[in-house]
């Protein structure tokens, strides 16, 4: 039988403290609230009434319910006051001496049987737990901001923590109503782990002027669904914060370069721009503490977001190419009034794109998305044709043909010869290099990357790649076409796996290694990522989705170019494919999926 837990105590009522003081008040648990000083006190009693507040006037809480939880909450000042509590959790900054001078003073006012937790993100709780004289009672329990809503909890046991200590916390989280995944003490956890190498990396491409910081967080969230982007995302954090995990996790976790924190975040540190916190960071807020953007000295002008200027007319649309992709880029120019000419290899191919294009369209009809006018005009601007001279006239073509450089840049290299001079020509690549490509031709000024997402008439975003030598004009005509079909074009240069693959593969391979070295289970991480960040899928899922081979290849591809040793394919990911396990379309991948 798990222990019950009648008191526990609260130590730092920062945010996530006074967070974690509300998740056990509204659970029926007494809680002591404990802060170093009583201006620190009322600080934290006016972020937890505030919160329950704020939950009142959303309808999520009745106001009885408040007075009953704000009753179970003994504010205090001194660590003293905890010498009755059957747990302590603390949640002060990111210090390791801090906390293990903490650790050491709770030991000595606890009662013997108390359990003594650490809410760290980041830090070795075998290394807080040794500054007392029961490591064995020492434990981890890693809430999630915002601490009431957030479902999950790591539970982090070091190589002495009593099973029975384990039992009994993982049950308390289980009474709190949150999902806990029981893990190893091990610098980031599994979320952080994961996350915060996404996170620098995001940073290091802003750093580089790679792209902007609007582009890069809206490729991330149009591109794969994610709640925040990630420089949003560092701005809620705090960067003081990010830069500390990234730093704790770079000493203790083998010294990763990925995890080295990018010199920009340093520099932001000591310039005061620590995010939302301090009303600016990567953006500028309204205020400090604000969640409200305002525009500042790097926020896109109007007419930059439109850019007409200088774009060519366009008002016929070549496609080439047979497969889904190839479908969904018709399916989209033609709803979007464009005149269309696919072009495929034979008759036979054409007649199935046409079928699968017509099917796609009835859909949305019974959806209610199209009307049938629509759709009947829609199927009247395609012409359907086998052969690429039918291609002579039209003012840009979007090539769909298979991931092999050879193959695309023969085609290209036959566009060159057939169309007229002033068309744009682009590629749809997710990791070939775009100037490879426009090589083959005598006009790589008119070559650019146009990147659908896939369902391309359901996915938002367009990865805009421009080369070296794409000129300004070709830029033009492709922004003002990703905006007249009513897609969110985000701007970036000619480097492998452009913003959303550059920075989703290597967090993919990154949970691969963390399952290969059996830290924890596919189930347990997905979980993390699911519930403590917000993903819509998790790792595992989202790879068989995609497919192992794909993200193989993406992840090699990634690996050639920039030769970071983090970036290493995962051996696990590449003995899966070798053995043919490559996800949801051979019925087996990280998971089983002959019986779903």
């Amino acid at each position: 039988m798990a222990r019950e837990f009648t008191s526990v105590g609260v130590v730092g009522l920062g945010t996530m403290g006074a967070g974690i003081v509300e998740v056990f008040a509204r659970n029926g648990i007494e809680v002591v609230a404990v802060e170093i000083s009583s201006a620190a006190l009322e600080r934290g009693r006016a972020t937890l009434t505030g919160s329950t507040d704020r939950a009142v006037a959303k309808g999520k809480l009745a106001e009885a319910d408040r007075d009953a939880l704000l009753s179970r909450v003994d504010f205090q000042v001194g660590l003293g006051a905890l010498h009755s509590v059957d747990l302590v959790i603390e949640a002060v900054p990111e210090h390791l001496d801090l906390k293990q001078r903490i650790f050491a003073e709770l030991d000595r006012v606890c009662k013997p049987e108390a359990i003594l937790a650490t809410n760290t993100s980041s830090l070795s709780v075998t290394e807080i737990s040794v500054a007392t004289t029961r490591p064995n009672q020492v434990i981890g329990i890693h809430f999630f901001n915002p601490a009431p809503v957030m479902k999950l909890v790591e539970v982090v046991r070091t190589v002495v923590t009593s099973a029975d200590v384990v039992a009994d916390v993982e049950a308390l989280c289980e009474r709190l109503g949150k999902v806990d995944v029981t893990i190893n003490d091990r610098a980031g956890f599994i979320a952080n782990a994961l996350l915060f190498g996404y996170l620098n990396h995001a940073v290091g491409m802003f750093e580089a002027r790679y792209a902007s910081r609007e582009d890069i967080d809206a490729a991330m969230k149009l591109g794969c669904g994610l709640p925040m982007g990630p420089l949003a995302l560092m701005d809620l954090i705090g960067l003081d914060t990010a830069y500390e995990i990234l730093d704790t996790m770079y000493r203790r976790g083998g010294r990763d370069r990925r995890h080295a924190p990018v010199p920009l975040i340093k520099q932001m540190v000591t310039a005061g721009l620590l995010g939302r916190k301090s009303g600016r960071g990567f953006y500028t807020y309204e205020r400090p503490g604000s969640p409200k953007v305002v525009p500042d000295e790097q926020t896109p002008a109007a007419t930059e977001v439109a850019l007409a200027d200088g774009a060519r007319v366009v008002a016929k649309v070549g496609v080439v190419g047979s497969g889904t992709m190839a479908t969904g880029i018709i399916e989209v120019f033609a709803k979007g009034g464009y005149e269309v000419i696919s072009v495929t290899r034979g008759a036979e191919k054409s007649a199935k794109v046409c079928e699968a294009v017509k099917t796609s369209l009835n859909k949305g009809v019974v959806q209610g998305k199209l009307s049938e006018e629509e759709r009947e005009a829609a199927l009247g601007r395609v012409t359907w044709s086998a052969t690429l001279e039918h291609l002579a006239d039209v003012d840009l073509v979007v090539e769909a043909v298979v991931e092999e450089l050879s193959v695309k840049k023969a085609l290209f290299a036959s566009l060159d010869e057939i169309c007229k001079p002033g068309v744009v020509l682009a590629t749809t690549t997710s990791s070939l290099s775009v100037i490879d490509v426009a090589m083959a031709t005598q006009r790589p000024a008119d070559v650019i990357g146009l990147h659908f997402f896939n369902p391309a008439p359901i996915m938002p975003l367009m990865e805009i790649v421009r080369t070296i030598r794409t000129s300004a004009e070709t830029t033009a005509t492709a922004r003002a076409v990703c905006a007249a079909l009513g897609k969110t074009g985000v701007l970036c240069g000619d480097r492998s796996g452009f913003i959303v693959n550059a920075l989703l593969f290597p967090y993919l391979n990154d949970a691969v290694k963390m399952l290969e070295a059996s830290y924890s289970t596919a189930d347990d991480i997905d979980h993390a990522m699911k519930l403590g960040c917000g993903y819509p899928m998790g790792p595992f899922e989202l790879l068989d989705v995609v497919g192992l081979d794909v993200a193989l290849a993406i992840q090699r591809e990634l690996y050639l170019e920039l030769r970071e040793p983090g970036f290493a394919p995962a051996p696990l990911l590449e003995h899966l494919v070798t053995a043919g396990y490559v996800g949801r379309k051979s019925g087996r991948g990280f998971r089983d999926h002959t019986n779903r």
